[in-house]
């Protein structure tokens, strides 16, 4: 591991659920040293399914590979000493409260840079530090509907469509907590001082928007459900069900794959800059034909025609390590969870995946 970017490293780590714990995750993988305090009960995913033969929550395994785990109750005076002491010397902190909470706890930024002024402090919340809805609480599903995301796609009778996965959580939480965290690193260099960085999830799902933000600067109105370019617009980037009831996921965008796919089809050819063959069109020639069939058709040709996999799918075919090592579940020689595909190259992440989160001691030193 000494050959990892973030070896030497340490982070200190009260999050729970989702968005904190995978960022620190990233972190873990990456080489840092993580040390993960949780309360009397444990992190709420521990009780969530679902679960491996022995109990335990699959979910948390993944999340929290590579970390070791201490229990603090950071309500009682000796828990709070021991959870500073090791913030004197730690790199990083993420906690995820809402704002004050740490302040109460004499865990708050300006207290710990007062003892480790090289503190990178991170707080993940929902609507930030400061601010009108700063007390408000709210999960993913609320924080994608306030910034409008859920409004961009509609089902059949109009209504709108629950994401496929935790948008703000992931997109808005721990991407941008690990990104700031290695700025906050570069810029702190050897002689550098720390810094408070304010993760507000609401905030950062705004860049998901790219599209209805252009079109309502441009136009002084919002989009229609299913109407921008990439969520519906465009007939030659849609979903179209077969005969034999699958789905394919057509992405010709540029006109050199629409034309392609319009000759392999029998549907005619869009003139340079035209829209090309109708949705309607499509969708009856498609329903023609089954998923199997249209895929051989179109094998080797660049026409960016793909089937709708579920996950089993999907795993049978990927190219990824650690994407096939969740082929075929758990067996009884292997009942650990394998390690979660993360976005990290291989060169700056270890070849061996971390040992199994361990359950530490009360102790106040770094492992």
């Amino acid at each position: 591991m000494s050959n990892l970017p973030l070896h030497g490293v340490r982070v200190l780590d009260f999050t729970t659920l989702l968005p904190g714990p995978l960022a620190t995750l990233l972190l873990a993988e990456a080489g840092a040293t993580i040390i993960k305090i949780e309360p009397p009960g444990g992190d709420a995913v521990r009780h969530q399914g679902p679960h491996d033969a022995n109990g335990a929550s699959v979910p948390f395994q993944m999340l929290n590979r590579g970390k070791q785990l201490r229990t603090l109750d950071l309500k009682t005076a000796g828990d709070r000493d021991r959870a500073i002491a090791l913030a004197r010397s730690a790199d990083v902190l993420v906690e995820q409260f809402r704002p004050g909470v740490m302040d109460r706890l004499g865990l708050g930024a300006p207290a710990l840079h007062a003892l480790n002024p090289r503190l990178i402090y991170c707080s993940i919340t929902g609507y930030g530090q400061s601010g009108p809805h700063a007390q408000r609480a709210g999960h993913d599903l609320n924080y994608a509907a306030e910034a409008g995301l859920l409004a961009n796609v509609a089902a059949h009778d109009g209504s709108p469509v629950l994401p496929p996965t935790q948008i703000a959580d992931i997109g808005g939480g721990s991407w941008p907590a690990v990104i700031n965290i290695l700025l906050a690193l570069y810029r702190r260099g050897p002689d550098g001082g720390g810094c408070q960085l304010d993760i507000a999830m609401a905030d950062n799902v705004w860049p998901f928007q790219l599209m209805p933000l252009a079109k309502y600067w441009a136009t002084g109105a919002p989009s229609l459900p299913g109407s921008d370019l990439l969520v519906g617009g465009m007939p030659r980037y849609n979903l179209y069900a077969t005969r034999d009831g699958r789905w394919l996921a057509l992405g010709a965008l540029e006109d050199r794959f629409l034309a392609k796919f319009a000759a392999i089809a029998g549907l005619q050819a869009a003139a340079p800059g035209r829209a090309g063959p109708s949705r309607e069109a499509i969708a009856q020639r498609i329903r023609e034909e089954t998923a199997a069939a249209w895929l051989a058709k179109c094998e080797g040709e660049d026409v960016c025609l793909s089937l709708v996999r579920d996950i089993r799918e999907a795993i049978d075919v990927a190219a990824l390590d650690t994407v096939r090592a969740f082929a075929g579940g758990a067996t009884a020689q292997r009942m650990e969870p394998p390690r979660l595909p993360l976005p990290l190259a291989p060169a700056l992440r270890g070849a061996e995946p971390p040992a199994a989160a361990r359950e530490g001691d009360h102790g106040a030193g770094w492992p």
